[in-house]
């Protein structure tokens, strides 16, 4: 960290701003919860759901968005009440939070090759896309979003003395993986790695988009499918914005020199906040079959001893 960035993080907010913040961020907090909790029960309730690859795959980047959000909110939180945590701990919540943000674009890739399969190829998206696959597609997404950290920590590991997880620091990634290596081997995996999922949404559109000229019958399906890879596009757009935020920030900082604390505010609503709205409404609002089960568990009300939905209309 050079030390314009280490002056900066000296400057502390006063106490009706800092409360003012954190009010903002956990109640932003409590209400994506409640929506993401709300589209959790809804999947687990239907086991026409969770026989399904597209919505397990919905459902896993939903509960990964619930946990990243939860891990930001609270080193935001932390960040004001304890200013400075050991660098074991500090470790624990930057692996959790890289690897969350980091699995949302793989798993975005991985549902845009399942909606690519399911107009291209309909008569054998049953074969290709079953449970177990889903499960396994998971799997990789963990394994590919996981191996780059543990390499951060290993390197860490070994170049740094025990101590050193002893000592206080304000919890951030280049306060505690501070090698000059980490951040070359950064970049270039990024690089790589946004290469493929932008390849991948791009020919999955292209693809899909030709299959639905060539055959006006899947036209309607076609078309949804095509809004949604765009709606994941949208999604990975505002991924990168974590990677890019950091020169953002350096030239607002020049622009507004006195804005320091507002700018960091702002880019941490926008950067990791804003697009955790994202995923429930793609699914949990446009897809029609979702949007079904999920108005009536609110407007029909659920029994808590059955799982069975009951409207008081007969819809």
């Amino acid at each position: 960290m050079n030390s314009t960035a280490g002056q900066q993080l000296l400057l502390r907010d006063t106490f009706a701003m800092a409360f003012m913040k954190n009010f903002i961020v956990v109640l932003v907090w409590f209400l994506l919860s409640y929506i993401n909790g709300s589209v959790v029960a809804t999947f687990f309730r239907h086991q026409i759901f969770y026989e399904d690859p597209r919505y397990i795959l919905f459902i896993h980047m939903v509960i990964n968005d619930a946990v990243q959000l939860t891990v930001t909110i609270a080193l935001f939180v932390v960040s004001y009440i304890l200013y400075t945590i050991s660098v074991g701990v500090c470790c624990f919540f930057i692996l959790v939070a890289v690897f969350t943000t980091r699995s949302t674009p793989v798993n975005l890739a991985g549902m845009a090759i399942e909606r690519y399969i399911a107009i291209c190829y309909p008569l054998r998206h049953a074969q290709i896309c079953t449970v177990h696959r889903a499960y396994v597609l998971i799997g990789v997404i963990w394994f590919v979003s996981v191996v780059p950290d543990i390499i951060d920590l290993f390197v860490t590991l070994a170049t740094e003395p025990l101590s050193f997880f002893q000592t206080s620091v304000f919890c951030l990634r280049q306060n505690v993986f501070k090698d000059p290596v980490l951040l070359y081997k950064r970049q270039a995996f990024d690089g790589i790695y946004f290469s493929l999922v932008v390849l991948t949404l791009m020919c999955t559109y292209l693809k899909i988009m030709f299959t639905a000229h060539s055959h006006s019958s899947q036209k309607t399906s076609a078309k949804r499918a095509t809004n949604t890879i765009l709606l994941h596009g949208l999604q990975l757009i505002m991924c990168l914005l974590s990677y890019i935020s950091p020169n953002v920030e350096g030239i607002l900082h020049i622009i507004f020199p006195g804005r320091v604390l507002e700018i960091r505010f702002a880019n941490y609503l926008i950067v990791y906040i804003l697009p955790r709205f994202l995923s429930p409404i793609i699914y949990g609002v446009r897809d029609k079959k979702f949007r079904k089960y999920l108005r009536r568990y609110f407007v029909c009300g659920v029994s808590t001893m059955e799982t069975r939905v009951e409207c008081k209309d007969g819809d």
